[in-house]
């Protein structure tokens, strides 16, 4: 999407959604040295509360905010930053996630002629249509002009 695309208000749905393995989790923790047994061993993860392993929030937010990529920054300059990250329900293995964005402010750049400043939020769901993540996003995107 270019800048022009983008209507504050407008809510997009990021489909298909996104079955979590075991493989996901343990080679995400892994590659971000989360070793926290609760994300890699099961008999660990049976004596806690959640009673099984517990897929990484890394995992979570690096899985929603990709499935955003084809559908909200392909064309993006650049990524900002992400604010309010808040993990709002846990996520297991087996667990289907699907996300929809909505578009929350646009303006141009005040630097950066021919591009504008997108913000977004974005809600990760899983299969139940229950909230396990919710953050907002803000990019760098080319005004229409510039992308001929």
């Amino acid at each position: 999407m270019v800048y022009e695309d983008f209507v504050p208000g407008e809510v997009v749905e990021h489909r298909p959604g996104r079955t979590i393995t075991m493989s996901d989790n343990t080679w995400s923790s892994l590659l971000c040295l989360n070793q926290h047994p609760l994300h890699i061993d099961a008999v660990y993860a049976e004596q806690t509360a959640f009673k099984r392993i517990l897929v990484s929030s890394l995992v979570t937010f690096g899985i929603v905010n990709g499935m955003t990529v084809s559908s909200i920054s392909a064309k993006c300059i650049a990524n900002l930053g992400w604010d309010k990250v808040r993990m709002t329900a846990p996520v297991f293995v087996g667990d289907t996630l699907y996300a929809t964005t909505r578009i929350l402010t646009k303006r141009e750049s005040a630097k950066r002629p021919g591009e504008g400043i997108v913000t977004v939020h974005t809600t990760g769901l899983n299969q139940d249509g229950v909230s396990v993540i919710e953050f907002e996003r803000t990019i760098l995107v080319p005004r229409q002009e510039a992308d001929r």
